[in-house]
């Protein structure tokens, strides 16, 4: 099978956030895989593993990005791809990204695409449906398990206070969510072996795109953190 991630570097959960001039600050902050693209990457891996095939996670991002890629190859991916928009692209949206990726897979041929249910610094869950959707196949989001028996895919997706049950055909594009899997640490001889692995990077100008093609349809007006929780009131009872 051939195999896709979607993959975002994300701060880390436990970074406490700061805002300067208007924009969070990523000064010495440490970042890690988004924690829904983890889901993503362990079910690719144990995809690949019963079916055959191959694993590539891809990323749009900056040069720092790499790392994170590494890791994702050291837990079991089989190549990676860095789409950097650092020097092109100034203020990207969900839109941006998911032009990119689309373009990007849009002749790859791809069987099974998957990327976390959200990113835990954004939160809107659109990349993947756009992605989908701009390549013209089926997607289903929020998935807790995954059963491929040939060219059909079997999906259970969290739906509030119960789950569903999909039947589709391949290639689909899907989206983890907790509960779906176990990620699995990188072991010392994977965090070898990623160093040998094939890292790809790209630019804008590789898959013939411009700014103007991936320009943000939304504008940030402003970035602020939420404001200090108030000591508590002690009630008296009459």
């Amino acid at each position: 099978m051939n195999i896709y991630v979607l993959m975002k570097r994300t701060f880390d959960t436990e970074e406490k956030i700061t805002i300067a001039n208007g924009k969070i600050n990523e000064d010495g902050a440490e970042f890690i895989i988004n924690p829904y693209d983890e889901y993503a990457i362990e079910e690719a891996i144990q995809v690949r593993d019963t079916q055959g095939g191959e694993v590539t996670v891809v990323s749009v991002g900056n040069e720092e990005t790499e790392k994170q890629l590494r890791t994702a190859l050291a837990m079991g991916a089989d190549k990676a791809v860095l789409i950097n928009i650092e020097d092109d692209v100034e203020d990207g949206d969900q839109f941006t990204t998911a032009k990119i990726l689309a373009e990007y897979l849009k002749d790859k041929e791809a069987d099974l695409i998957l990327g976390g249910n959200v990113a835990i610094d954004g939160g809107s869950g659109q990349v993947g449906p756009r992605v989908a959707e701009q390549l013209g196949i089926p997607y289903v989001t929020t998935i807790t398990k995954l059963e491929i028996n040939g060219t059909t895919a079997t999906i259970t997706r969290d739906v509030e206070g119960d789950s569903e049950v999909i039947e589709t055909s391949l290639p689909v594009l899907v989206t983890a969510q907790q509960g779906l899997n176990e990620p699995r640490y990188p072991s010392l001889p994977g965090i070898m072996k990623a160093k040998k692995k094939p890292l790809d990077e790209l630019e804008l100008d590789d898959l013939d795109l411009d700014e103007d093609d991936v320009e943000a349809k939304t504008k940030t007006i402003d970035i602020y953190l939420p404001p200090q929780k108030e000591a508590g009131k002690v009630l008296q009872a009459n």
